[in-house]
């Protein structure tokens, strides 16, 4: 056959495709990584930047103070006790273990007469990136962000305190405020005496005596020779009697921005133009976030999440909070906040593969159960399956009729149609979740530092 013979074949054989209705190559759609980065561009994804270095003298006195337990009213829990490096900056348990427990990590039990704190440790992982919003129901948050405080907003900062709290640089500053005047977490009981016996002074004052409480701490604290060395190299322009909590606050936010920051993740070196970064389930399963799934209508922003509040249908367990207990109201628990009913705030999902068990009350021990929730948020609340608690905690699970229904009342509008995704579309979103961890997160134990300057025993 001669040249031209074969090339008029050739021509003939692609007009008969054609004519069978073959797909041109111009109308086929676009490779993978062309859609998702077309995508990720219509959302405004970006790559989340490292975290500037902290003073070390303020991040050296914060490692001392995040382990020590001499912050808690019967020196029996520090701040790591809930958020350790081992359980990366959490505990592992689905409702915290506070003051008057033994143990560390999910095999922490209760005390005698204890109760468990009402909602899960959040990780510290990435809480120091510039959120708006901090607790679960964001009661810390940035002025203009949060419900009215008890009085004005101090420093930039809406918090319980009102105008009482003193200046402090940051929001994770403000937060640490918080854990060691709440009774249940750190401070401990009227009557509670503390691991040597002695009375306990911080549990006398009452729960709106939040000054006098942070003093106490300080008065502890400056008592100790190491610690004075160690705030005097912090503050080094701040007098010895000028010292107060909002300084011990500052050094605490220090160190967790310094160790619990880690975005370089397999998704961060992906927006970084690296496409080798993510698997092809992974990218099928940002598509799906993106897209089909929903997840990114409210886990939107650099941090996937953090800046708003949902009523997502999860399981009520545990002892509640306030009036409305033993339920959890949320953000619906804050005062004028009463439209929030049953919402708490979106989490943000850098790293969340790591932090299980997830919800505001550990409701779902891993990732695929709680895709499964999301697929169909009205029937998983329904049929919630009370086997996936802990065996403590399905005793405190509110499954009754007039809780369910209570719940779904005001659920997002956004759960409210099912999301129809198979069986493998769910895998490809786990997998696509798994890969927003930074490797580097998942061995922290070395920030466990071997001694003190109190003395007390420190977490293993």
């Amino acid at each position: 056959m001669t040249r031209i013979a074969r090339a008029i074949c050739l021509g003939l054989v692609a007009l008969v495709a054609s004519c069978d209705g073959l797909t041109p190559p111009e109308a086929l759609p676009p490779p993978l990584d062309t859609e998702l980065r077309q995508t990720l561009s219509r959302w405004g994804a970006i790559p989340i930047g490292s975290m500037p270095a902290q003073n070390p003298a303020l991040v050296d006195l914060g490692q001392a103070l995040m382990f020590d337990k001499i912050l808690s009213g019967n020196r029996d829990i520090a701040c790591a006790t809930c958020h350790l490096p081992a359980q990366h900056a959490a505990d592992g348990l689905s409702l915290a273990i506070g003051t008057g427990g033994t143990g560390a990590g999910p095999s922490r039990t209760l005390g005698p007469g204890r109760q468990f704190v009402p909602r899960s440790a959040p990780s510290l992982l990435n809480a120091g990136l510039g959120l708006n919003y901090l607790f679960w129901d964001g009661q810390i948050a940035r002025s203009g962000f949060g419900p009215p405080p008890p009085g004005p907003a101090a420093g930039g900062f809406v918090t319980p305190a009102g105008a009482l709290l003193p200046a402090v640089p940051n929001i994770l500053a403000a937060q640490a405020m918080f854990p060691v005047v709440n009774r249940r977490e750190m401070r401990g009981e009227r009557g509670d005496l503390d691991v040597f016996g002695n009375p306990n002074e911080l549990a006398q004052y009452g729960d709106s005596q939040f000054v006098e409480i942070w003093q106490a701490l300080m008065q502890r604290l400056l008592a100790i020779d190491a610690y004075k060395a160690k705030f005097a190299a912090a503050f080094p322009s701040v007098l010895p009697g000028a010292l107060g909590f909002q300084h011990a606050a500052t050094a605490i936010a220090a160190f967790q921005m310094q160790a619990f920051t880690k975005t370089d993740s397999p998704f961060d070196r992906y927006l970084n133009r690296d496409d080798a970064a993510l698997p092809v389930e992974a990218k099928r399963g940002a598509l799906l976030f993106f897209g089909k799934a929903r997840c990114s209508q409210c886990h939107s922003g650099p941090f996937l999440g953090a800046s708003s509040f949902s009523n997502a249908g999860v399981p009520q367990l545990g002892p509640g909070t306030g009036n409305a207990a033993p339920l959890d109201l949320g953000r619906g628990g804050l005062k004028d906040q009463s439209f929030y009913k049953f919402a708490f705030r979106v989490t943000p999902l850098r790293n969340v593969e790591l932090t299980a068990p997830y919800m505001h009350n550990g409701a779902f021990p891993t990732l695929e159960a709680v895709v499964r929730h999301y697929n169909d948020v009205t029937e998983a609340l329904q049929t919630y399956d009370v086997s996936q608690l802990p065996p403590t905690l399905r005793d405190t699970y509110h499954g009754d009729d007039a809780t369910i229904n209570a719940v779904l009342a005001t659920l997002d509008f956004r759960l409210r149609t099912p999301l129809g995704l198979t069986d493998a579309e769910q895998r490809d979103l786990v997998a696509f979740l798994k890969a927003l961890t930074d490797p580097a997160a998942r061995d922290l134990t070395s920030l466990i530092p071997a001694t003190v300057p109190s003395g007390l025993p420190v977490e293993p």
